[in-house]
């Protein structure tokens, strides 16, 4: 028995959102304010407990809710969580019988709803008597009054339709709490360092919750740890009973009470909060927790508090068991999350039948559990231009769109989990070739967020009743991957996702010989180009083609084709200084000769530093010089940071983070 799918509607960003969940493990991502904590807290608000208010409410359904009437539908406006779970024939079906409603053998399914809805009649007449207060207001600061929970349970999603709602059956909260277990680790969890909480005592706090719910379920198993409490309780009595008797006596006397005595009251809850603690280190360098670091002390919380909950789930026995772990890579570095990733994914396999959630932003851990795992909340506009996240099965969905490019969807699988996962992360993405770009990227970077924000401070000198806009390239969420020549291989991954991306890479140029094509400068009157990047988002024809793609060629060179992909641009050289470059290093010595003529003694990477002065063609120039690409690389970074010289950066890179800032 498990739950198959989680549907919400009309809670906060989540106006109509289904995750598909049947898997013992599931990693919730998306980028920050996608709604997976709201997610998680509908889910508490209905299966724990929780109140509602006005501000829970999507966006779409406010108005409706601020101009309420007697012709208003509450069913419409109201806030739903619907579980679908299903079960197997041999499942104990004792709790779960309560919610079935279709005894067809061959249908093993059951349909929860969840309703949190608007006493209308009620608060339309407390708008009437409340004159003095207009009814927006209202409706805003008094709407949690009226509002109420139930549980229904259907057959069909169409019988949620106002004129099918007679079918459904309303149920009582507490059938529910014998079906469901639902347990969840906040990510504002209470560890905190020595200097904000001195002495705090969060891991003995734990450690006191589990002895208890273990002493309350199985009290065997401390039956050794209670009797020394009784024994002790007993002792401490009778010298409490000598030792007060002189200081209760005129108190006695005085009121003629028969007896006046102190009693030991020992418990064990009472001496494991008050009297122990959690410690660390060998016995001579022993250290308490609060003076732990925040990164162990909180995945010390997470793993105790999991065996808690594992313990929970146990002795409740019931039959759904639903754990969530809202982002448990908080103060942790990336090495301690890699490691968190393995010993999580075992605790949770070693919970017998509890369907777990986890919320993270830690590329370190999505990228240490299958894809499958993954749902992704992605942000979609509606046709009513509201934002509603659409929860994505990552793995089902991309595969999908990759159905007839097998080895590249396995490539992207492999990248993603080995390189990086933060591209699930990131708002915006730069792909590019090789190593020079990959070390001079951040410098270029730096070059055009200055140069366009002195435009910027110039244009508001002048304009001082306008408000700065420019947003740096530095300060967005943008990853740089480093992926050759397979760019083409991210084409579906970023429709999926709606990520910008922008690929810088080389045009690429070649002739054919007899039977060969080899590398040629861009004036050479080039036939085919190398880059399949390129031929793939600007849609080239077939080389049979070849009047076509002697047109296709023509406009490449001349920078007149559109990527096919909205997301992307694709960045490659262009005519500049009466030159058109065919590489990076090509385009880069071709904007900046006249200093690297006069200073190429003092740069690395370089061979035949002679040619500088003697070698008039720039395409045959590169070749002779570049020695080492990444030596070159760091000595232009050098000069740049050290001598504080302005690299001229290439027009085509300048475009393309043009392009990139603005999308």
């Amino acid at each position: 028995m498990y739950v198959n799918k989680i549907s919400v509607r009309n809670f906060r960003v989540l106006s109509n959102s289904t995750l598909d969940f049947k898997d013992n493990l599931c990693l919730l991502i998306g980028r920050n304010n996608s709604g997976k904590t709201s997610f998680l807290v509908l889910l508490e608000k209905f299966l724990s407990s929780g109140t509602f208010d006005f501000n829970d409410f999507s966006l779409c359904k406010r108005k409706k809710i601020l101009e309420i009437g007697n012709d208003s539908i509450e069913t419409e406006l109201s806030i739903q969580l619907i579980l679908n779970i299903e079960y197997e024939e041999d499942d104990d079906l004792s709790n779960l019988s309560e919610f079935i409603m279709d005894l067809d053998p061959v249908r093993r399914e059951v349909n929860i709803l969840f309703e949190c809805s608007i006493e209308k009649d009620k608060l339309l007449e407390a708008i009437k008597i409340a004159k003095n207060i207009p009814k927006e207001k209202y409706v805003h600061k008094y709407l949690n009054d009226f509002l109420v929970k139930n549980v229904y349970i259907f057959n069909d999603i169409e019988d949620l339709k106002i004129e099918n709602r007679y079918r459904l059956v309303k149920k009582d909260f507490k059938d529910v709490k014998k079906l469901i277990d639902f347990e969840i680790i906040h990510a504002k969890r209470s560890v905190s360092s020595s200097e904000e909480k001195n002495g705090k005592k969060v891991l003995s706090e734990l450690a006191t919750n589990y002895f208890n719910t273990i002493n309350r379920n199985e009290p065997d198993k401390f039956e050794e740890i209670n009797e020394l409490i009784e024994n002790m309780d007993t002792n401490l009595g009778d010298n409490y009973a000598t030792f007060f008797d002189e200081f209760l006596g005129n108190a006695k006397d005085f009121l003629n009470l028969e007896s006046l005595k102190i009693v030991s009251n020992l418990k064990a809850q009472e001496i494991l909060t008050d009297s122990s603690e959690v410690i660390y280190g060998v016995e001579k360098e022993q250290l308490p927790e609060y003076l732990n670091g925040l990164g162990h002390m909180n995945i010390l919380y997470l793993l105790l508090n999991m065996e808690i909950k594992k313990n929970n789930f146990i002795s409740n026995n019931k039959d759904i068991k639903l754990l969530f772990i809202e982002e448990p890579e908080a103060h942790t570095h990336p090495q301690l999350q890699y490691i968190f990733a393995r010993k999580v994914s075992e605790l949770v396999n070693s919970m017998h039948g509890v369907q777990t959630i986890i919320t993270t932003h830690s590329s370190h851990i999505v990228a240490n559990h299958p894809f499958k795992n993954i749902r992704y909340m992605l942000a979609e506009k509606d046709k009513c231009n509201y934002t509603n996240i659409s929860i994505k099965n990552f793995y089902e969905d991309l595969r999908n769109e990759y159905s007839n490019e097998e080895e590249e969807f396995q490539f992207l699988k492999q990248y993603l989990t080995i390189e990086s996962a933060d591209l699930f992360f990131a708002d915006k993405v730069i792909f590019i070739e090789g190593i020079s770009e990959n070390m001079l990227l951040p410098y270029f970077i730096s070059r055009y967020d200055s140069v366009e924000l002195d435009k910027e401070k110039k244009y508001l000198e002048s304009n001082p009743e306008e408000k700065p806009s420019y947003i740096p390239i530095a300060s967005q969420n943008v990853s740089i991957l480093q992926v050759g020549a397979n760019a083409k291989v991210f084409k579906h991954f970023l429709e999926f996702l709606k990520i910008p991306a922008l690929i810088i890479t080389d045009i690429d140029t070649t002739k054919k010989n007899v039977s060969n094509y080899y590398s040629c400068a861009v004036q050479d009157s080039p036939n085919n180009i190398s880059n399949s990047t390129i031929k793939y988002y600007l849609k080239a024809p077939d080389l049979k083609e070849v009047a076509k793609f002697k047109i296709w060629l023509k406009k490449l060179v001349e920078n007149k084709l559109e990527c096919s992909n909205n997301y992307v641009y694709i960045a490659y050289q262009k005519n500049e200084n009466n030159y058109h470059a065919r590489s990076f290093e090509d385009a880069f010595i071709n904007v900046n000769l006249s200093y690297l003529k006069s200073e190429c003694a003092n740069i690395n990477g370089l061979k035949n530093r002679k040619k500088f002065c003697e070698e008039s063609c720039i395409y045959k120039l590169t070749n002779e010089v570049i020695d080492n690409k990444s030596d070159f690389a760091s000595s232009l970074l050098f000069k740049a940071h050290v001598n504080k010289l302005k690299w001229e950066i290439p027009s085509y890179i300048w475009e393309g983070l043009k392009w990139l800032q603005r999308n």
